[in-house]
């Protein structure tokens, strides 16, 4: 499933995100969904998210879906 598509997160679902710190690399940081940050229904470079360590990045990759969605 896309992390570029608002609809397709909800909080609980575990992804991976890239911090900005780590734009220049790509480096990935797994995690669990807390808040979506981004209010737009897409984003080109990813959903802007916060994870449940605090941690904020965009969503690259979407791993576990919360029961009820689709994907």
């Amino acid at each position: 499933m896309e992390g570029t598509i608002r609809k397709n997160l909800a909080p609980g679902m575990t992804v991976d995100i890239v911090l900005k710190k780590d734009q220049r690399t790509g480096a990935l940081t797994r995690g669990t969904v807390a808040a979506l940050l981004t209010k737009s229904p897409t984003h080109p470079h990813g959903i802007k998210v916060r994870l449940t360590n605090g941690q904020v990045g965009r969503v690259k990759h979407i791993l576990v879906h919360t029961p009820g969605q689709a994907g």
